[in-house]
């Protein structure tokens, strides 16, 4: 009888003893399972962004950025949408002194602005932690009126730009939408 009450006593304590730590350990692997869907690679190629946005830009150079379907949920079982919703962001540099001529602009009335936000994890690395930006909700308006007039065969665009004048950098993110 007393090694039975034995047994017992250590079933008790394992139940519940283990159960906390089970849960533990299916909450962490599910916090730390990765998510589904694509995950882009940070490109340094100039061409299609001096493409689409050098005509209201200026030439950039030294970009790291991502272009990705914001929709694609990375299986081959979904069906297709009859929308694409590209999303373009990232940063670049202005030609030297690019980003004070077109904060300097008095019409688009630039403002300072807070870092960037929902911006990806693979590019928090390329965004100087000390860059003071400046933001224009008229150039944004602007900018993406000239790529839709511009490049209606790749998309609308609609988008908001950032600039630090000290480092000639500008911050985009353009959400183009293709019908």
């Amino acid at each position: 009888m007393e090694a039975q009450r034995g047994h017992t006593n250590r079933r008790r304590f394992l139940l519940i003893a283990g159960l906390p730590l089970l849960t533990v350990g299916a909450g962490l692997t599910y916090l730390m399972w990765p998510e589904p869907g694509p995950r882009p690679e940070v490109r340094t190629d100039l061409e299609p962004l001096n493409r689409r946005l050098g005509p209201f830009l200026g030439e950039l150079s030294d970009a790291h950025w991502l272009g990705y379907d914001i929709d694609d949920k990375g299986d081959d079982r979904s069906i297709p949408s009859p929308d694409s919703r590209i999303r373009v962001v990232g940063v670049a540099h202005l030609p030297a002194g690019g980003a004070a001529a077109i904060t300097g602009r008095p019409d688009h009335a630039f403002a300072a602005a807070g870092a960037p936000s929902d911006l990806p994890a693979a590019l928090k690395g390329y965004l100087p932690a000390a860059a003071t930006w400046q933001h224009s909700p008229g150039f944004d308006a602007y900018a993406n009126g000239r790529g839709a007039a511009d490049q209606a065969s790749d998309g609308i665009p609609s988008g908001r730009y950032l600039f630090d004048t000290a480092r000639d950098l500008v911050h985009f993110d353009v959400l183009y939408l293709f019908t």
